[in-house]
C-alpha cells in the first residue's frame, strides 16, 4: 500500500509538472504573439548582461592560464633536456663540472617550483572564482521560469475577473495560485538582485589579485633564473680560460641562397680558399731602365684602368707593351705572387705611362667612400641588387635615402661598370656586406 501510495505522488509529481511546462510553452507564445503582456524588468536584464560577459571573460582566462601553465611545463622539460645534454658533453676533466651540474639540478627545481605556486595562486583561485557561476547560471534560470508563472496566473486571473460569467470560487483559486507564483518569483528576484551587482563588482578585485599574483611569481622566476645563467656563463667563461687555445670560432657558411635584405648574409668560404687570401700590396724595385734612377721605385698609378694594371695569378701584361726594366718587375710579380689580388699599378719608364701617354686620373662616382672586394660570388635575386663574381672591386657609395638602408647591405657600383657607363643610375645596385671584403 506504501508502494501504491509513492506511486501516486510521484505520478501526481509528473503530471504536475508537465502541465506546468505546458501552461508556460502556452504563455510564452502568446507573449511573442502579443497577446498577452510580459513582465519586464531592465535592471535585473542589465544584471544577466553583465553576469554573462563575467562569465565569458572568466572562462577566457581560466583558458589561457591552462594554456600558459602548459607552455611553463613545456619549457621545463625542453630546458631540462638542455641542461642534460650539457652535464652529458661536459667532460669529466674540464674545471667547473660539479658546479655546472648543481645548476642544472636548481634549474629544475625552479621550474618545478614556479609551475606549481602558478597553480596554487592563479589557476585555483580561478576555479573557485568561477565555481559559483554554475548555481547563480541555474538560479537565473529558474527565475526566468517562475516569472513565466506568474504572468501565466496573472493573465488567468484577470481573465475570470473580466468573464461575463463570473464564477467566485475559480475566482478566489486563481487569485491564491497568483499571489502563491508572485511570491515565488519575488524571493528569487530580490535575492538576485542583490548577489548579481556584488558578484559583477567582485571582477575588479579578483583579477588585480590573479594578475598581481603571476606577475610576481613570474618576476621572482626570472630574477632566480637569471642569477643561475649568471652562474653557468661564469663556470664557462673559467672553462674557456682554461682551453683558450682551443675556442671555436662560429662563422655562418656561405650559401648560393641569397640572404633576405635587412639579415645577416653568409660569412665569407674558410681560411684557404682563393676568395678568403688576403690582398698584397707590392711596390717592385725593378732593374733601372735607360736614363733612370738605380733603386727608383716604380710609382703607383691609381688612375690607370683595371684592365691593363692589375696582375692577378701570374698573368703578366702583353709583349711589347713595356721596357725590358718593366718586364722584369712584372715576371718577379708573377713569380712571387700566385693567385693573389694586387692593387692596381702602373710602371711610369721615360716619362710614359703604361696605356697610353697623358692618361688622367679615372672619376670615382660621386659620394665615394671606400673599396670593397668580392670574396665569393653572389646572385642577384631582385632588380636593384649587383650580381657578384669573386674579385670583383665595388666602390662604395651611400644610399640616397639613409632610411632606406637594411643593416648588413652597402650600396655601389662596380668598379668595372663605372669605368666604362660613368652612369650610377644604370650600374648601382645593392650587395650583402659581409660577401665582400673592404681593401684600400
Amino acid at each position: 500500500m506504501a508502494e501504491m501510495g509513492s506511486k501516486g505522488v510521484t505520478a501526481g509529481k509528473i503530471a504536475s509538472n508537465v502541465q506546468k511546462k505546458l501552461t508556460r510553452a502556452q504563455e510564452k507564445v502568446l507573449q511573442k504573439l502579443g497577446k498577452a503582456d510580459e513582465t519586464k524588468d531592465e535592471q535585473f536584464e542589465q544584471c544577466v548582461q553583465n553576469f554573462n560577459k563575467q562569465l565569458t571573460e572568466g572562462t577566457r582566462l581560466q583558458k589561457d592560464l591552462r594554456t600558459y601553465l602548459a607552455s611553463v611545463k613545456a619549457m621545463h622539460e625542453a630546458s631540462k633536456k638542455l641542461n642534460e645534454c650539457l652535464q652529458e658533453v661536459y667532460e669529466p676533466d674540464w674545471p667547473g663540472r660539479d658546479e655546472a651540474n648543481k645548476i642544472a639540478e636548481n634549474n629544475d627545481l625552479l621550474w618545478m617550483d614556479y609551475h606549481q605556486k602558478l597553480v596554487d595562486q592563479a589557476l585555483l583561485t580561478m576555479d573557485t572564482y568561477l565555481g559559483q557561476f554554475p548555481d547563480i547560471k541555474s538560479r537565473i534560470a529558474k527565475r526566468g521560469r517562475k516569472l513565466v508563472d506568474y504572468d501565466s496566473a496573472r493573465h488567468h486571473y484577470e481573465s475570470l475577473q473580466t468573464a461575463k460569467k463570473k464564477d467566485e470560487a475559480k475566482i478566489a483559486k486563481a487569485e491564491e495560485e497568483l499571489i502563491k507564483a508572485q511570491k515565488v518569483f519575488e524571493e528569487m528576484n530580490v535575492d538576485l538582485q542583490e548577489e548579481l551587482p556584488s558578484l559583477w563588482n567582485s571582477r575588479v578585485g579578483f583579477y588585480v589579485n590573479t594578475f598581481q599574483s603571476i606577475a610576481g611569481l613570474e618576476e621572482n622566476f626570472h630574477k632566480e633564473m637569471s642569477k643561475l645563467n649568471q652562474n653557468l656563463n661564469d663556470a664557462l667563461l673559467n672553462l674557456e680560460k682554461q682551453h683558450g687555445s682551443n675556442t671555436f670560432t662560429v662563422k655562418a657558411q656561405p650559401s648560393d641562397n641569397a640572404p633576405a635584405k635587412g639579415n645577416k648574409s653568409p660569412s665569407p668560404p674558410p681560411d684557404g680558399s682563393p676568395a678568403a687570401t688576403p690582398e698584397i700590396r707590392v711596390n717592385h724595385e725593378p732593374e733601372p731602365a735607360d736614363g733612370a734612377t738605380p733603386g727608383a721605385t716604380i710609382p703607383k698609378s691609381p688612375s690607370q684602368p683595371a684592365e691593363a694594371s692589375e696582375v692577378a695569378g701570374g698573368t703578366q701584361p702583353a709583349a711589347g707593351a713595356q721596357e725590358p726594366g718593366e718586364t722584369a718587375a712584372s715576371e718577379a710579380a708573377s713569380s712571387s705572387l700566385p693567385a693573389v689580388v694586387v692593387e692596381t699599378f702602373s710602371a711610369t719608364v721615360n716619362g710614359t705611362v703604361e696605356g697610353g701617354a697623358g692618361a688622367g686620373r679615372l672619376d670615382l662616382p660621386p659620394g665615394f667612400m671606400f673599396k670593397v672586394q668580392a670574396q665569393h660570388d653572389y646572385t642577384a635575386t631582385d632588380t636593384d641588387e649587383l650580381q657578384l663574381k669573386a674579385g670583383d672591386v665595388v666602390l662604395v657609395i651611400p644610399f640616397q635615402n639613409p632610411e632606406e638602408q637594411d643593416e648588413g647591405w652597402l650600396m655601389g657600383v662596380k668598379e668595372s661598370d663605372w669605368n666604362q657607363h660613368k652612369e650610377l643610375e644604370k650600374c648601382r645596385g645593392v650587395f650583402p656586406e659581409n660577401f665582400t671584403e673592404r681593401v684600400p
